[in-house]
């Protein structure tokens, strides 16, 4: 296990050094050694981050999200952007978007904004802090684990870095339409998103599942007839349970269930590859919106939407919306192709490099929502009657759906399962996997 330090800081405590813990990327299993504050322990085998160790890390965390709370509170009270044009003036907060987007009968749209920029980001805040005040008081709440559980699966779909960045791009395309300011509430919104990320980086969940429960020791490898050995995929508790009953059984610690993979990962996969391969094509041919200004204007795609930027001399702005909107989705695409066909031919080379892509895969397919937050944008703020309009069309839903589809088909690939065929050789004489 490669560890690194953040910065050199003496042991304080550390961990116990039989504590063991799968890699979840691998499934390469590890002995924990002792570490200090501050410290980064990664996989030996495909270089995950597989545990953190940060001294105070529930009340600081605390300390941050109670911070955030007041942020976004006061992010979402404001306008984040206005505009005037010929006398007339709009103002438009988060939500102004999403309800812009359903006033234009575009209720998925508003529901995807309303969800990923306000609902979740503030879903996940309060539920941060219902799981860290009862522990920082040293209570037990009931809710803690079911709670810590959902908090996880939100930090995925709470995009408001992505929202930010429809802001900026909406800012820079209204300019030569009319005159834009970033509102009071702008401010609000990039502090709720360091002080979020700031939490983040310096949180460890391992600090709230072994308040509940102490992590597994070396005495669960030893071989148990009847047995299989198993890795929560929710809190990286290692357990042994029954083999005739392993499907599906409860995690020890947080009660999820267990499985050895990801149910049917390889068909779900495939099955949302496809579907979202399908949603591309409307996504492309069908307008993503219409701009009309004194009376004239046309529908635009997303490729018409990156050419009018290029005309407009808006070269980066044109550049970053066609990686976001055009070659980010192609290249998921493609990539999860490609690691899924690995899996089934049993390729055993390059399980490093495959692990990383697969990695920059999950990663980078939330940022192509910056498309859609921008038409929400536009059409609360553009609404001026005869003077100015913008109307979202069919392309932007059917580009929405197929952001998400390809975000569910990440999450349902098990990149273990590429490790799978070199355990198989290995099985004398590799590392334990699981």
């Amino acid at each position: 296990m490669a560890i690194s330090r953040r910065e050199q800081a003496a042991p304080r405590g550390g961990l116990a050094r039989d504590e063991v813990i799968a890699c979840h990327e691998c499934g390469t299993v590890h002995r924990l050694p002792a570490m200090g504050d501050d410290t980064v322990a990664r996989c030996t085998a495909c270089d995950a981050r597989i545990f953190i160790r940060f001294e105070q890390s529930v009340p600081r965390t605390l300390a941050l999200y109670l911070a955030a709370l007041f942020l976004f509170l006061v992010a979402n009270s404001f306008p984040i952007i206005a505009m005037s044009l010929e006398g007339q003036h709009n103002a438009a907060t988060v939500l102004d978007s999403a309800k812009a987007l359903y006033g234009d009968g575009m209720w998925p749209l508003a529901l995807a904004v309303a969800l990923a920029g306000v609902v979740l980001p503030l879903a996940k805040i309060l539920g941060m802090l219902a799981i860290l005040v009862p522990l920082q008081l040293g209570i037990r709440a009931p809710w803690i684990v079911s709670g810590f559980r959902w908090v996880e699966r939100m930090q995925p779909w709470s995009m408001m870095e992505v929202y930010l960045l429809g802001v900026i791009v909406a800012y820079v395309k209204l300019q030569d339409l009319a005159t834009i300011h970033l509102g009071v509430a702008i401010i609000a919104f990039v502090g709720t998103i360091l002080v979020l990320a700031a939490a983040d980086a310096r949180f460890d969940p391992h600090a709230i599942w072994r308040r509940l429960a102490a992590q597994a020791r070396e005495d669960v490898l030893a071989p148990h007839p009847g047995t299989t050995l198993i890795a929560c995929e929710q809190c990286d508790q290692l357990a042994r349970v029954p083999a005739d009953h392993a499907h599906a059984a409860p995690c020890p610690r947080c009660q999820s269930p267990l499985h050895r993979r990801k149910p049917d990962s390889i068909n779900r996969t495939w099955a949302l590859i496809l579907t979202a391969t399908i949603l591309y094509i409307p996504a492309n041919l069908l307008p993503v919106l219409t701009v009309i200004s004194f009376g004239r204007g046309a529908p635009s795609t997303i490729v018409g939407g990156v050419i009018e930027l290029i005309h407009a001399d808006m070269m980066p702005v044109a550049l970053l919306v066609f990686f976001a909107s055009i070659v980010v989705p192609v290249l998921k695409l493609m990539g999860l192709v490609f690691l899924v066909a690995s899996v089934q031919l049993r390729w055993t080379s390059r399980l490093r490099d495959r692990t990383k892509l697969y990695r920059i895969i999950e990663g980078i397919g939330r940022w192509s929502m910056v498309d859609v937050f921008m038409t929400g944008i536009l059409a609360a703020l553009v609404a001026l009657g005869n003077l100015a309009t913008i109307a979202p069309g069919a392309g932007a839903v059917a580009f929405c759906a197929v952001v998400i589809v390809t975000i569910l088909a990440s999450m349902s690939f098990d990149p273990r399962l590429m490790w799978d065929a070199r355990n198989e050789r290995e099985r004398t004489s590799g590392p334990l996997r699981v």
